[in-house]
Formats: C-alpha cells, sequence, structure tokens
C-alpha cells in the first residue's frame, strides 16, 4: 500500500462493507452512492471519515446511525486502519494505526524526492500557459502573481502524473506592439539629436530611453538614414528581443521558467505548410457556419453557443482582433500540438474574455471543460500602512524585478501563492521581509535549518541512523509530525485536480509548525547512552521530514536553506 492510497483504501474497505450488508440482507440499497472520505476537522474525532450513512439513510430507509454500526461492523481494522467507530448523527470515524504510520517514515525516505508522486494524471498531456504579457514593457507586480501561481500549479500537476507543458504566449503582433515600436523609435532619434514626437498612445518610462540607448551602442546612428517604416521595423525587431530577453531574466529572478515561448507571429506564418494555423481555424470557423459578415467586418457567432454578444474577428480593414489571435493560438494548442487539456492564467482585466474563448473552442470541435481560464485578481503593495504604486522606471508600476530586490524570489512566491487567484490580494512588503515567526516564509524555512542543523550535527559526530527503529516512535508529537508529513501526497492530488495551488503554503506552515512542536517535545540527539536507540529512530525521523519540506517548497519553487542568514 503506497501512502497515496491511504484515502482510496479506505474508501474501498467502507465499499466492501457495505457490500457485504447487502449480501447479509442488513442494508437494502439499489444504487450506493459515491463514497466520499475526508479528513474530520477536529482531529480528536480520527484520521478519516465518512458521511456514507448519512447519504443512504433515505434510499435504505434506516436510521442513520443504525446503518453506521451495520457498516462498522464489518470493518475489521488492518494494517492501515487502528480503529473505527460511529458517531452522531451518521458517521463512521477512522483512526490510522500508529504501527502503520510508524512505518510511512521508511517509505518517505524510500520515496525521496519523489514523495507524493500520483499517477491520477495518467500521462495526460496539459499545456499551462501563464503570465504571457505583451513584449511592451517590464513584467509587474500583477503579472508576477500570475507568473507564481502558474509555475506551482505546472509542477504539482507534472508530480500528480500529468504531462505538462509550460508556455509563455509572446503577444508580439497588433496596434500594442507598433505602438511599443514607434516608442523605442521616438526615443532612439531624440538621443540622436533629431526632434520627434511621441505617440500618443506611447510607452513612457526610463525603460524605453534604455532600449534606445542599447539600440544605438549596438547599432549606432544608421538607422536615421533609412526610410522611416524600415528604420522602425529594424528598430522594432531589435527593441522586441530585448525586451523578451529582459521578462526572460526577470521571470528567472522568481525561478520561473517555461518548455516553450511561442510567438503569436507563428500563427499567421505558411511557412512549408498549405495553411497557417490562422487560415485554418478560420476556415473551420467559416465550415461550421459560425461566421457572419456584417457591415464589412467579420463576425463570431458567439451568442449562439452562450456568450451575452456576438465578437469582431476580422476588421472592416481586413486586420484581425486580438481575438482572432486567440483563436488561432487554441487552435493549435488542441488540434495543432494535441493537447488533452488547456489551462490558462489571465489576469482580471481579462475577465470578460473567458465566455467568448469557452464558446471559440467549442465552435474547433473542442469540449469547452478542455480549457480552464484562471482569473489572478488585483494586487495592491502595501509598506506599513503607504500603498505603493509607481516606478519611476516603468512611470506607472512596480517591476517584478524591483519586488524581488527588495524581499527576495522566495517571499514573492510564498505571499503569491498564499491566497487564492481569484481574490484580491495585499503584498505586504514589512512583512516579507521580517526575520520572525510573524513571517511565514521565514518560519516555515527555519524549521527546514532547524531539520538540516540535526542531521548535521548527527554527521558530525558519525552517527549513522540507518538502521533506526521507527516502532520507537511513540510521542504524540512523533505521530502528529508523521500525519502531518502524509498529508502531502493528499494534497498534490487536490492541487492538480482542483487548481488551487495556495493549499501548498498553508500546507508548509502546519508542517512548520508540527515539526517545531516535535523538536520543542521530543529531544532528537541525547547524551544519554541509554536514548540511543530512541535518538537513531529521531534522527530518521528528521530525514523523512527533511525529504517532505524540499518536496513542498520545491513543488512551491521555493529553495530550502540549511541556514537562516541574519
Amino acid at each position: 500500500m503506497t501512502i497515496m492510497l491511504v484515502k482510496d483504501a479506505v474508501a474501498a474497505i467502507v465499499a466492501a462493507a457495505l457490500e457485504q450488508a447487502n449480501r447479509d440482507g442488513v442494508i437494502n440499497v439499489d444504487a450506493a452512492p459515491d463514497i466520499e472520505i475526508e479528513r474530520p476537522n477536529n482531529p480528536e474525532h480520527g484520521d478519516f471519515a465518512t458521511n456514507l450513512p448519512l447519504r443512504l439513510a433515505r434510499a435504505a430507509r434506516a436510521n442513520p446511525m443504525q446503518l453506521a454500526q451495520l457498516i462498522a461492523e464489518r470493518i475489521q481494522p488492518g494494517s492501515e486502519i487502528g480503529s473505527l467507530e460511529p458517531a452522531p448523527p451518521g458517521f463512521i470515524n477512522f483512526k490510522l494505526s500508529d504501527e502503520w504510520l510508524q512505518q510511512q517514515v521508511e517509505a518517505v525516505l524510500a520515496a525521496g524526492d519523489g514523495f507524493g508522486a500520483a499517477d491520477v494524471g495518467n500521462g495526460r498531456k496539459v499545456m499551462v500557459e501563464f503570465v504571457s504579457v505583451n513584449p511592451t514593457g517590464p513584467v509587474h507586480v500583477g503579472h508576477t502573481r500570475g507568473a507564481v501561481l502558474g509555475s506551482a500549479l505546472a509542477n504539482t500537476m507534472q508530480a500528480a502524473g500529468y504531462e505538462v507543458t509550460r508556455e509563455y504566449y509572446i503577444n508580439d503582433a497588433g496596434s500594442q506592439m507598433e505602438a511599443f515600436y514607434r516608442s523605442v523609435w521616438t526615443r532612439y532619434q531624440q538621443a540622436l539629436g533629431r526632434e520627434a514626437q511621441m505617440p500618443e498612445n506611447g510607452y513612457q518610462g526610463d525603460y524605453i530611453a534604455e532600449i534606445a540607448a542599447e539600440i544605438i551602442e549596438a547599432e549606432g546612428p544608421g538607422l536615421l538614414e533609412m526610410p522611416e517604416p524600415a528604420s522602425i521595423r529594424r528598430i522594432g525587431d531589435i527593441a522586441r528581443e530585448k525586451m523578451v530577453t529582459v521578462i526572460r531574466d526577470d521571470l528567472d529572478a522568481i525561478g520561473v521558467n517555461f518548455d516553450n515561448w511561442f510567438s503569436e507571429r507563428w500563427l499567421f506564418q505558411n511557412d512549408d505548410a498549405p495553411a497557417s494555423d490562422y487560415d485554418r481555424a478560420i476556415s473551420m470557423l467559416r465550415d461550421g457556419g459560425h461566421l457572419a459578415e456584417r457591415s464589412g467586418a467579420l463576425w463570431f457567432n458567439s451568442i449562439a453557443l452562450g456568450d451575452d454578444r456576438d465578437n469582431v474577428v476580422v476588421r472592416s480593414s481586413g486586420e484581425p482582433t486580438y481575438f482572432a489571435s486567440d483563436i488561432a493560438y487554441h487552435y493549435n494548442k488542441f488540434s495543432g500540438r494535441g493537447f488533452d487539456r488547456v489551462i490558462d492564467i489571465w489576469g482580471a482585466d481579462h475577465q470578460g474574455h473567458v465566455p467568448r474563448m469557452k464558446a471559440a473552442v467549442s465552435a474547433l470541435g473542442v469540449e469547452p471543460e478542455n480549457l480552464t481560464v484562471l482569473i489572478s485578481q488585483m494586487v495592491t503593495l502595501k509598506r506599513g500602512d503607504e500603498t505603493v504604486r509607481a516606478s519611476k522606471r516603468t512611470g506607472d508600476f512596480v517591476t517584478l524585478r524591483e519586488l524581488v530586490d527588495e524581499v527576495g524570489m522566495d517571499a514573492c512566491r510564498y505571499f503569491f501563492l498564499a491566497r487564492a487567484a481569484s481574490t484580491q490580494m495585499e503584498f505586504d512588503l514589512e512583512l516579507a521581509t521580517r526575520e520572525s515567526s510573524e513571517n511565514p516564509v521565514y518560519y516555515v524555512q527555519y524549521a527546514h535549518a532547524r531539520n538540516a542543523s540535526i542531521l548535521s550535527l548527527a554527521a558530525e559526530r558519525g552517527i549513522d541512523f540507518s538502521a533506526g527503529d521507527v516502532s520507537l516512535l511513540t510521542h504524540p508529537n512523533e505521530l502528529a509530525l508523521i500525519r502531518t508529513m502524509l498529508r502531502l501526497s493528499e494534497l498534490i492530488v487536490q492541487v492538480a485536480e482542483n487548481l488551487e495551488p495556495h493549499h501548498l503554503p498553508h500546507y508548509a506552515m502546519e508542517l512548520a509548525t508540527a515539526f517545531h512542536h516535535f523538536y520543542e517535545n521530543c529531544r532528537v540527539i541525547s547524551a544519554n547512552p541509554e536514548d540511543n536507540e530512541l535518538t537513531l529512530a529521531r534522527l530518521k525521523l528528521v530525514g523523512a521530514a527533511q525529504v517532505v519540506f524540499r518536496r513542498t517548497l520545491t513543488l512551491m519553487g521555493m529553495s530550502a536553506p540549511e541556514r537562516m542568514e541574519r
């Protein structure tokens, strides 16, 4: 029995007992509901519980407590289950056996870095596409939240058995990019002494002038001699690549990496293929009767597919809209590259685009539930009571790099993960840098560092704990720590199935608390020779706890320091 299957094992035991009760004729139901196994809110009620008797009562025409008793009587405690009991108003509570819990220390050590891995994904191909901001400026704090959420979610889904691709969609076509190119072109001219007016929708901020200066250093003033369209195109190509490099480096600073950087331009290129992805997608929609000509523009009939209004895909000028690009991009994801599921993480300003995107994939022959869009809500930066709003370098927002420079990568990742994506959040800069137990990042990493120092001390003293007897781990704080460690396996599945990575930092806090309580109440390395065997057993528990700490921190994309620097 692997650690991963404990919850499922309890469900199977309950199912077998219900089947036996049916055979015995004491319970008569034609179709039993799915068996739900949950963790009780009150630990005194046990490790797991099922409300099956309550849910069976009407169909079986019996009292829930009577049903609970009849089912419980047909369950024999085994290797995992230490005890069980019916509980009002119709539950069955289960407590894991101490002996089984003790043996899981060995199982955790044997699993190592793969601890908690599951196969619920069954190798299904999943794309997680996140950040994907236009390369017109640096990544700001709002984008950073989505970056961290996407990164941790992808890590966890991979641990749950999915084949995950992390993708950044480079929006390098359209009017915003044209405005960016012209903004850099304007600063390039001004830096070389030519009068030039910033476009009305141009990009401000020192970073635009910095890019122009870098282009002058690399290319010299020669671009002034070219025809303006060619000069803008050349400057635009250089500026775009520089901006993508900046974005890539900034994301790397918080440990966010991608398997693929996908250019929007690729959607419109034919190369050796008979048609581009854009052409194929539009043709498919037209053949399906989903497009209509109105006032010279091409409209997608979204209303017929559940949206509240129809949407333009090609303007009367013949220029595709952003929506048209999104349709082609999702055609590429599902039909072109064969992803079974796509998860997009968008900013709060894209909330209204979700229904039309669902309608579009449906029109492309894809089940809408195979596309999930997570909305990452707004972030407010606070320093004490003061709201932090602007950055001189960008002109109007605080960049990812500025945030990392102030609070560090680990604090960025922990704090952005700690709230559900659907909720707005305040990021407390002062708390994030505080070196005390009030700071959850410090509290969790201090627990790991304390763990590492114990193992380091054992190594210095030449203590080999590989033969430690885990059956000696009987103290309530030892067993509580093991119970907490084992919850990571369930959590990986929960995060992967519900797409809720915010549970990871809360679990990290619970693990740290359990370890601190163990450390404060159970002396690990004792000077008393009579305690040698217990020392070995506790060191083995500390080693297993380190495995779980590292696994948890790795899923969150955080470091696992072995000492805390002051």
